[in-house]
């Protein structure tokens, strides 16, 4: 016999789990001891809000579920923001949490069902000892396969309770179910695809997660079609000759405007919302759009023709249907040829907002992105800045991509999201940006990332604001007070946390990135960047039209 605690971290351990991140507290940090004692590998956050973006960025860059841990009651609250993000992302993250006695509720307690079932995680509570294994490797397997954050619930009076079960009973599926495309879309897709002479391919995560690039790539070969991705999917057609890039808010004006000639849009594993869409002003009117998804109903009244499927099984069918019926080669790609290398942010001119102390984010960006490791996972926090990275700055694939904060339109998650991604993905360097903003937020994880001494780099777009609400709202009747703060010195804050730190105003004071990368990369280097506040990120522009109702102009 063993307690809890250990049956617990034996479970998991041998069902592969490798990394868990969290604060202890009376409610878990016997669990904690469980998990370290069967080899599983523990970093401790400086707030729980840190340890699930932790876990999820983990999950974004190595497809593996990590196991988040608190204590109960106010340790739990204090995830409330990462784990909504991580449920509307649909990461995989196992959330190992104590809670109320079976004797009763103390004063620190909450009905943590509720409180969780309010976020869309579900939750699985050891109660029963007699089946306490069995309980553990459902909710892990739960979590990997529908892919979301799961609740395990650890009453704390049976933490170190004897649990008889040996082993749990192995009966549950280990990866998620792949849904065979429905007939009736295929032959229906097939259809609109056979009068179509500029086809689309869009790419969204569901694509990258079923792992149908590849055929999605031969697909695109036999129809002579573009491609192009979701903003979570970057990097999925990351050195095909036909990608377009992102689609949507982030899609430069020229490729844009290629978007807008498709005459059929195939859509793999992407929800298809306002942002990807911008806002339904992407498309023409007259655009056949076709979305391919394991939802049972299309995600938007804008889809025309929709395939119930998983991505990669949507794709081998229609790949499938096309061999079977050899459709006319289109002549797009020649029609482009001349001109789609040629059709990036960094082909876009813009004057230069100059300033003697500080730099245009734009120079910043650019000038940034010829010396960024090649090899790199590309962590951005939320805010207005996040356009400057997404414009400019390209990832090797989706798995090298996280958007901490997106799902849920939130600010503060960029610096745990990095530990996450450093843990998850040692053999990249980690690069992460930042809004003065929410770097403040979350500064309590600079410190976890200096501790993991991970080769990182950090980039803080400083302004002295909240730039986002300065452009949606700056004209609008809203307090300056209320949205600007000044410049912080967060080269210094770095140096004292024991990292490397410079103060960015000109393009000359980069350097310090060529000399950190010749000596290694190693550890983490901060980039406080003083750059000239009120530039607008121009793939916001039509966001003031979205927000406000009001047009925007492109700068």
């Amino acid at each position: 016999m063993t307690t809890l605690a250990d049956a617990v971290g034996q479970t998991l351990a041998d069902d592969g789990v490798r990394h868990a991140f969290g604060v202890v507290a009376n409610g878990n940090i016997l669990a904690v001891a469980g998990l370290t004692r069967h080899g599983i590998s523990y970093l401790s956050a400086r707030h729980e809000g840190g340890a699930v973006i932790m876990a999820d960025a983990y999950y974004r860059t190595t497809d593996e579920v990590a196991v988040c841990t608190t204590g109960a009651g106010p340790g739990l609250t204090n995830t409330a923001t990462g784990l909504t993000d991580a449920v509307k992302h649909r990461s995989g993250v196992l959330l190992l949490c104590g809670d109320v006695p079976t004797t009763g509720p103390r004063r620190i307690d909450i009905d943590q069902e509720t409180f969780l079932d309010s976020l869309g995680v579900p939750v699985v509570r050891l109660t029963d000892l007699a089946t306490a294994r069995t309980d553990t490797l459902r909710a892990l397997r739960l979590a990997r396969t529908e892919q979301r954050p799961v609740a395990l619930c650890l009453p704390q009076d049976l933490v170190t309770a004897q649990v008889a079960e040996r082993t749990p009973a192995d009966r549950l599926p280990q990866r998620p179910h792949r849904m065979a495309a429905d007939p009736a879309g295929t032959a229906a897709a097939l259809e609109a695809l056979s009068a179509a002479r500029r086809p689309l391919i869009l790419g969204g995560l569901g694509a990258w997660r079923s792992g149908a690039a590849k055929t999605l790539t031969e697909l695109g070969d036999l129809l002579g079609a573009l491609h192009t991705t979701s903003a979570m999917a970057a990097g999925l057609f990351a050195g095909n000759p036909w990608s377009l890039g992102v689609c949507g808010g982030f899609a430069a004006p020229r490729a844009a405007e290629l978007i807008c000639q498709a005459d059929v849009v195939l859509a793999f594993g992407a929800s298809l919302d306002q942002w990807t869409l911008a806002d339904g002003g992407l498309l023409a009117p007259d655009t056949v759009l076709v979305q391919v998804d394991t939802r049972p109903v299309p995600t938007t009244d804008r889809v025309d023709i929709h395939v119930t499927g998983d991505a990669a099984e949507g794709a081998a069918a229609l790949l499938d249907g096309v061999r079977a019926r050899p459709l006319p080669r289109h002549t797009w790609r020649e029609d482009v040829n001349d001109r789609i290398s040629h059709l990036g942010w960094d082909q876009e001119p813009f004057a230069e907002a100059s300033a003697s102390d500080r730099i245009d984010p734009r120079v910043l960006t650019l000038h940034l992105a010829d010396l960024l490791p090649e090899e790199r996972t590309l962590v951005t926090d939320g805010g207005h800045f996040v356009g400057w990275p997404a414009m400019y700055w390209t990832v090797p694939d989706p798995a090298a991509y996280v958007f901490t904060g997106a799902a849920f339109q939130s600010i503060g998650l960029g610096f745990a999201g990095a530990v996450g991604a450093a843990v998850g993905r040692p053999d990249r360097t980690t690069v992460v940006a930042l809004g003065d903003g929410g770097a403040l937020m979350g500064l309590p994880e600079l410190e976890t990332l200096i501790r993991t001494g991970r080769s990182a780099l950090v980039v803080v777009y400083d302004d002295g604001g909240y730039g986002m609400e300065v452009v949606l709202f700056g004209d609008r009747g809203a307090d300056p007070a209320a949205m600007l703060f000044g410049d912080t010195d967060f080269a210094g804050t770095a140096r004292a946390l024991g990292a490397r730190g410079a103060t960015v105003r000109s393009t000359d004071d980069l350097a310090v990135v060529r000399d950190w990368q010749a000596e290694g990369a190693e550890g983490v280097l901060l980039l406080d960047c003083k750059v000239t506040p009120g530039v607008v990120a121009a793939c916001f522009a039509e966001l003031t039209t979205l927000i406000t109702g009001r047009p925007g102009d492109r700068p």
